[in-house]
């Protein structure tokens, strides 16, 4: 299957979504962070990095839970800037 390349905008959004991720996590490490969530850590380095810009849903939420961010916060900080 071949996915289809990730606009600007899009990329953009995932980098929010890193910077937002790693602000919460604070002085957490991304190891404890990411057992919390119940993913790697590896995958968690990539969403806050920017590398992985469009997580999978549940991912997104056991990460939200286990930095205690709501889903409207996440979404709101990862919404389509205004133009």
């Amino acid at each position: 299957m071949v996915r289809t390349p990730l606009t600007p905008e899009e990329r953009e959004r995932g980098e929010r979504l890193g910077r937002l991720l790693r602000e919460a996590r604070g002085g957490r490490s991304m190891t404890d962070v990411a057992a919390d969530a119940g993913i790697s850590a590896e995958t968690l380095r990539k969403i806050e990095t920017g590398r992985a810009p469009t997580p999978a849903f549940f991912t997104v939420a056991a990460l939200a839970r286990a930095l205690g961010l709501s889903m409207d916060e996440l979404a709101g900080a990862c919404a389509p800037l205004a133009v």
